[in-house]
């Protein structure tokens, strides 16, 4: 059995592949329930709440959903949100590694003109060379039908939620009102790996020097890889940050749902002010495992420590903002909480996913088993012991980026516009979005592609 611990992200049923029949031995059932079974009694966080006699004929997914502790807003405030089964634990292991069957572009939905049925996608941001790349989809780009369909809020999850190739057409916001285009494009999803270290640049505005990162994920390298290549290229950043004496920092995890805890653990590293080889945050994990692992590994077992950065820019930053959205999550929310002690940390945009909860990728290839399970099994703690974050944090400076985005990296990105603001105390250009524009676009948005990356949806700690 392979076991990878990790912090994940809620796929919702929107993008999840539905479960195919086919004809199977229900002694083969059996057999994977028992397997299921077994590891959730010693894995499980609330491995106490698991029903001692389940019924071991269900198919594999059902049972896995019988045994969970699931939250209640009422009844069970404190139970499991997070914990899911897939089919292909092969598949699983990959899209946890940023690989994936894709077209290369990530989008929100929205419902557009407010008040309407209506549905147009958003494009976030772009995979470079990836299909939608060639096609020459870019951020900001809108798009209200496909294959020939307008998008509505009764149709766009059979439109969109398949792997096949699709024509998209394009339109435009204007004002209050979407003015359609005769510009269409075709594209095909394939097998890609994202490189989650999107953009970067230095700004300089009087004194201060800003370096800006758009991180989209934390891996630390490709599928099947040991190069620690994403990392590394994090490291070169930082490197050019440090010979431009760079005094304020903005990190961009408004898109990045969560990722490897070592990449979390290596960007904390080059960030931190004044310290190494100190705790970055601790895990909580049930009874058994506990003790297990305690006698096992001792006390290291449940934390993990800065690690020493020559690339730090730590005691030169005057400022720290971190950029979050609704889709910022796990790992993301990782690096806020486990910096609070050590640093004054500044968020930007809305509230994040608030998911401080970690869970561990089972596989049971050497015992014939396809599927692979995804329980949690953790609590995460900064050094403080605080975890405070289960329903999310809500930043200090509340910004939206709208229904019109900007390039990365352009001061007019209303998040970007609000970190600038509050690190040189001025307006780099005139921002326009108020609190009742912000409360109106929150309430018209639907969903996200970037929500079924399960790839960006956890944290893994390789013991």
């Amino acid at each position: 059995m392979k076991t990878k611990y990790l912090l994940l992200l809620l796929l919702t049923a929107f993008f999840l592949n539905a479960c195919h029949e086919k004809n199977v031995d229900p002694a083969d059932d059996k057999q994977t329930n028992e397997w299921i079974y077994a590891n959730m009694k010693y894995w499980y966080y609330w491995n106490d709440h698991i029903p001692a006699s389940p019924d071991y004929t269900q198919k594999p997914d059902d049972f896995f959903e019988s045994l969970l502790y699931k939250f209640d807003a009422n009844t069970r405030p404190d139970g499991d949100r997070f914990s899911w089964i897939q089919e292909s634990a092969d598949e699983l292991q990959a899209s946890l590694a940023g690989e994936s069957k894709t077209t290369g572009m990530e989008y929100k939905l929205v419902y557009f003109p407010s008040g309407s049925t209506n549905v147009i996608g958003i494009v976030l941001y772009v995979i470079p060379d990836s299909p939608a790349d060639k096609a020459g989809f870019v951020r900001g780009d809108i798009f209200n039908n496909v294959n020939d369909q307008k998008l509505t809020g009764s149709n766009y999850s059979q439109l969109l939620n398949t792997e096949d190739k699709k024509t998209f057409k394009l339109a435009k916001i204007n004002g209050a009102t979407l003015e359609e285009t005769t510009t269409s494009r075709e594209i095909a999803p394939v097998v890609l790996q994202e490189d989650p270290v999107f953009f970067d640049t230095i700004f300089t505005y009087g004194p201060n020097k800003i370096g800006y990162v758009v991180y989209h994920q934390f891996i630390p390298q490709p599928y099947k890889t040991t190069n620690g290549q994403y990392d590394k290229k994090l490291d070169n950043i930082f490197t050019t940050f440090q010979r431009n004496n760079v005094n304020a920092l903005v990190v961009d995890l408004r898109y990045n749902p969560g990722g490897y805890v070592s990449s979390a653990t290596n960007l904390a590293s080059l960030i931190v002010k004044g310290t190494s080889n100190d705790i970055f945050y601790y895990k909580e994990y049930n009874d058994e495992v506990t003790e297990t692992n305690r006698k096992k590994f001792g006390d290291s077992y449940f934390y993990d420590k800065f690690i020493t950065k020559t690339q730090n820019i730590g005691g030169n930053l005057n400022n720290l903002v971190f950029l979050v959205s609704s889709r910022s999550a796990s790992a993301s929310e990782l690096l806020i909480n486990g910096l609070k002690p050590y640093m004054n940390v500044t968020l930007v945009g809305t509230r994040t996913v608030g998911k401080n909860v970690g869970s561990v990728t089972l596989t049971g290839e050497d015992k014939g088993i396809k599927w692979g399970l995804q329980p949690i099994v953790s609590k995460s703690l900064n050094k403080d012991k605080k975890s405070d974050y289960n329903t999310g944090f809500v930043p200090e400076i509340a910004a939206s980026e709208g229904n019109i985005l900007y390039p990365y990296g352009d001061p007019r990105d209303p998040l970007l516009g609000e970190a600038l603001f509050k690190i040189t105390g001025s307006r780099v250009v005139r921002q326009g979005r108020g609190a009742r524009t912000l409360k109106e676009e929150g309430s018209q948005e639907i969903t996200s592609s970037v929500i079924k990356k399960a790839g960006g949806s956890n944290m893994f700690y390789d013991k």
